[in-house]
């Protein structure tokens, strides 16, 4: 029999406290938490599996979509097939990340901007993925963000060439290069932004930028998306003023019901393409509709135009009358608006820290906003144009950087107007 010492509990109850074994007893390997609460040792997805995982959710998600629209127009024909309905859906879904399509009737390119934006969303959760599948998730690296955003932007590619391929082989020419970096880009952009979020670089980022720039381009965005906001409405209150012309195009094609839903969701496709034409024609710059067309505030010069529900809310002339004026003046407002809440939020800052706001920071915070949603809204113009067919339809759309100095020059000028006053205003109070 073997005699314990009273030594011999207490050293092994030490050697636990220390995180040891006992001789001839395993384990399993301890978990040393990081500093971020993050745990070491952990085993994680593989990144190629967890990309490719990833960027086929996001395609899946923004294909079905296109696809069931496609397969309603191809059932009111009595022509609907799997395979038909797979590469029609996939040529749409292309067009939707502005791949053009080359038909018939001549080049395809007038992007379905709410396919984009379901794709963009989609591509930015994978992006978020992808980090938490690798264990960056608040790791706060760049290179590790790089590399997620990286690793879905070459699956994503990937995935843009073999549907090109399936494209291309039921008699559709689509390039397949153009195909794999358009869909690449897309994929890295969009996920690097989800990416950067979920592993902390964007605050990261976010505390080394000056905060008059940082609270400019804030406000910047803010604008821009008040400005869509407000083009939003005024493209919804033409539709509903040509309401019965809209329906009246769309009972036209003789479709049945399935066809006539799948034209109105092609409609809502495009809704987002009508916004930023709507908001082109609010700042002044206006729209084509077709070759040496324009629809401007003081033009308004289209011509014939074919039975297409998009086309129903156009102005049947220039601009007339108090309120049609009024507004007009909506994107001044907006950038008042948002240089007044941008002095607010500024001077409230300050009055924390009890000192003044000067001049200078005031103006620099309100001028960036210009730059910031000048930049939005020609990308947005200039992706919601295209051709959309040959002949006449060859140009549709808002020119991008007549949109993008307009927007600079609108919102820069109001959100100074409206800081100064807000500022003027404060000062005066005290």
């Amino acid at each position: 029999m073997s005699s314990v010492t009273p030594d011999q509990p207490r050293r092994a109850h030490e050697a636990r406290e220390a995180g040891d074994r006992p001789p001839g007893r395993a384990g399993p390997p301890r978990r040393v938490p990081s500093p971020r609460g993050q745990t070491t040792g952990r085993n994680h997805a593989p990144l190629v599996i967890a990309a490719l995982v990833a960027a086929g959710g996001a395609a899946l998600t923004s294909w079905l979509p296109v696809a069931f629209v496609i397969w309603l127009f191809q059932l009111s024909e009595g022509a609907a097939s799997l395979l038909g309905a797979v590469r029609a859906g996939t040529a749409g879904w292309l067009l939707g990340h502005g791949v053009p399509l080359d038909t018939a009737t001549g080049p395809l390119g007038l992007v379905p901007l709410a396919v984009t934006a379901l794709a963009l969303w989609r591509l930015s959760r994978a992006g978020v993925h992808v980090t938490r599948a690798i264990g960056a998730r608040g790791s706060r690296s760049p290179g590790r963000t790089l590399v997620a955003a990286v690793a879905v932007g070459v699956a994503y590619a990937l995935l843009g060439v073999l549907g090109a391929l399936l494209v291309g082989a039921g008699g559709m020419n689509v390039s397949a290069v153009r195909a794999g970096l358009t869909l690449g880009l897309l994929g890295l952009l969009a996920a690097g932004v989800g990416a950067a979020r979920t592993s902390g670089v964007s605050e990261l980022l976010a505390a080394r930028t000056p905060k008059p720039l940082r609270e400019g381009a804030q406000a910047g965005l803010v604008a821009g998306l008040v400005l869509l906001g407000v083009g939003a409405a005024v493209a919804g209150l033409a539709v509903a003023t040509g309401g019965g012309d809209a329906a009246d195009l769309i009972g036209a094609y003789r479709t049945g019901v399935a066809g006539q839903a799948g034209i109105t969701l092609v409609s809502l496709a495009y809704a987002p393409n009508a916004t930023v034409w709507a908001t082109s024609y609010l700042l002044g710059p206006g729209f084509a509709v077709g070759t040496d067309t324009a629809v401007r505030t003081s033009e308004v010069a289209v011509g014939a135009l074919p039975a297409i529900p998009l086309f129903a809310g156009l102005p049947g002339g220039p601009v007339d009358g108090f309120w049609s004026v009024s507004i007009l003046a909506l994107p001044a407002l907006v950038g008042m608006v948002v240089g007044g809440l941008l002095a607010r939020r500024l001077l409230r800052g300050v009055m924390a820290q009890r000192t003044t706001l000067s001049w200078g920071t005031l103006f620099l915070s309100a001028v960036s906003t210009g730059p910031v949603t000048g930049l939005l809204m020609g990308v947005a113009a200039q992706a919601s144009r295209g051709p959309l067919g040959g002949g006449r339809l060859a140009d549709l759309g808002p020119v991008g950087w007549q949109v993008a100095l307009a927007s600079t020059l609108v919102i820069g000028a109001g959100a100074v107007l409206g800081a100064a006053a807000v500022r003027w205003l404060a000062r005066a109070a005290a």
